[in-house]
């Protein structure tokens, strides 16, 4: 009985404990934060629609001095900066915050992000420039209820849009800063990126139901 426990211990091998892969606590914070900002938009879109549906004939009148084709260009513009920043999430990924070369194809995180920051850029000064001409035509944020729900809804997605600007400037600063480009700052890219596409995606809604379901 003795040989046999012998050989049984003998023959045991102490197995690993298994690695346990968990999700970034930074991720899943702002996935969750993410969440509730699609129930303020999803709030201010149905703010949108019931004055719609108060004043059609308002709507109807208003709605005929948007620049749709201008704002359509400015729309491409913020679509292409989500492609942009994704690259940037590539080179992040990889742990390549700057170029390595002049083409596109060796550019690192720092490149593609300040790409990204320089559209979004443009696409608030063309919001901007929008509120501009609106303004000369009498629509203002308190003229009536269509021009309440457009600078409201238009205007809180600007908001956001500039803080996903300022987030970029910090995530380039912050890998300038670094001495060693680490996992770390990769989430920090990751986590900014998840932002922007979602501004995006949010803006993609506002320009059907603005500019196009008039």
């Amino acid at each position: 009985m003795s040989d046999k426990l012998g050989t049984m211990t003998a023959s045991f091998t102490p197995v690993a404990p298994m690695a346990i892969n968990r999700p970034s606590a930074t991720s899943v914070g702002t996935i969750v934060w993410l969440g509730s900002e699609v129930m303020f938009f999803a709030g201010l879109f149905a703010m949108y629609f019931s004055l719609r549906a108060g004043a059609p004939d308002l709507w109807a009148n208003d709605t005929q001095v948007l620049n749709v084709p201008f704002a359509l260009i400015n729309t491409l513009i913020l679509v292409a900066s989500s492609f942009t920043a994704q690259f940037g999430v590539f080179a992040a990924e990889r742990l390549q915050p700057q170029r390595t070369g002049w083409s596109p194809a060796k550019w690192g995180m720092v490149e593609w992000f300040f790409l990204t920051y320089v559209m979004g850029a443009v696409f608030v000064s063309g919001q901007i420039w929008e509120y501009a001409m609106l303004v000369s035509e009498g629509i203002t944020l308190s003229s009536n209820s269509y021009g309440s729900a457009f600078y409201i809804t238009t205007g809180f997605h600007a908001l956001h849009v500039t803080g996903g600007l300022i987030a970029f400037l910090l995530i380039i600063g912050r890998a300038y800063a670094a001495k060693n480009f680490g996992h770390k700052e990769a989430t920090g890219a990751i986590v900014v990126s998840y932002y922007w596409h979602f501004v995006d995606v949010v803006w993609i809604g506002l320009f059907v139901v603005v500019y196009i379901l008039k």
